[in-house]
């Protein structure tokens, strides 16, 4: 069952639309090797029919365990990688088509996760933030290039004059300050944050979140936000979907899913946040470890490390079922036993 449908009013029509998408990647062995063993092509269902909406001026996060497939989805979401079934389609128009991807190619944008990695370090900031510029013709001359240069660096709290300097010579947070300019340089309506935050320290962290929630707010962006750090994403989401292997369990306004979580998977991760109301009391650690994608469980792929897991658990795979605004993959709930 695929999320359900948003109104469909202006303000709230999704800008960017996820139905039934998944990505298969071909992890065969080289075709000698599989004739002499006999074997066949392997595949590895990195993303499982997943489907979201996200309207816009809004952001959308998605959580979860290293490998569940969230990065992919932030690829497949601006068209850096096609589905293997499924569609994404942005304001109403198919990123498989190649025509309309190039037209919206500058609507959209990337904030990856190690600033350092993603910047260029032989080029100096300016070339750099220019480089969208440059790339969709958005200015014309050295003069009108520096002087909207200098506008993006001053916008994410910077100065024009850290544009003659090299990325090694600033820290971790100014590094993602400089990518977030060089994010916004096209003139974005969507940008999808690929684990923005991680590679930094926490009091950087806050700042980062607080610099682009007012971006957001000031420039009407939406945004698609990749982490695995629940804290995080309570601090930006309107909407929050919980990813294991590949599918997404859990998907609601944020605050009713930080609430009154449903999945059971949902529940292990909040208990993991650090909370001073929680000191002394046992927490439920997230036993066992995440199943390989190349041969996942039978039925919910979660039943190996779920206490509530029963015989339909471990052979029906879930639907997505309505629970209030939330829907969620669970038997358990679907059955009433959560």
């Amino acid at each position: 069952m695929p999320e359900a449908p948003l109104p469909t009013t202006a303000a709230t029509a999704p800008m960017l639309e996820a139905i039934g998408v998944s990505r298969v990647f071909d992890v065969s062995r080289p075709w000698l090797q599989r004739v002499l063993a006999r074997e066949g092509r392997l595949g590895l269902r990195a993303v499982d029919t997943v489907s979201f909406a996200i309207p816009r001026a809004s952001t959308l996060s998605l959580v979860g365990e290293s490998g569940c497939g969230k990065s992919t989805i932030a690829r497949l979401s601006v068209g850096l990688l096609a589905p293997s079934g499924g569609e994404i389609r942005f304001e109403g128009q198919s990123l498989s088509v190649a025509r309309a991807q190039a037209a919206l190619r500058r609507r959209m944008n990337m904030i990856f996760q190690d600033p350092f990695a993603s910047l260029n370090p032989r080029w100096r900031v300016r070339d750099i933030v220019a480089e969208p510029l440059r790339a969709f013709g958005l200015v014309h001359g050295t003069a009108e290039r520096t002087a909207r240069v200098a506008a993006l660096l001053a916008q994410v709290g910077l100065a024009p004059s850290d544009g003659d300097r090299y990325p090694h010579e600033f820290s971790g947070g100014q590094r993602q300050r400089i990518s977030i300019a060089r994010a916004l340089a096209s003139e974005p309506e969507f940008l999808v944050c690929d684990e923005p935050t991680s590679a930094l320290d926490v009091s950087v962290q806050a700042q980062i979140l607080n610099l682009m929630r007012d971006l957001q707010e000031r420039l009407g962006l939406t945004f698609l936000f990749i982490s695995h750090n629940l804290a995080v994403v309570r601090h930006m989401s309107d909407r929050l979907g919980v990813m294991y292997l590949g599918r997404i369990v859990e998907i609601g306004p944020a605050e009713t899913v930080f609430r009154t979580p449903r999945h059971p998977y949902t529940r292990l991760l909040l208990e993991a946040i650090p909370d001073l109301a929680m000191v002394g009391r046992a927490r439920t650690p997230v036993g066992g470890e995440v199943p390989s994608p190349i041969d996942p469980p039978s039925g919910c792929a979660f039943h190996p490390r779920c206490k509530l897991a029963n015989a339909r658990c471990r052979e029906e795979k879930p639907e997505q079922v309505a629970a209030g605004d939330v829907l969620v993959a669970c038997h358990a709930v679907a059955e009433g036993r959560a």
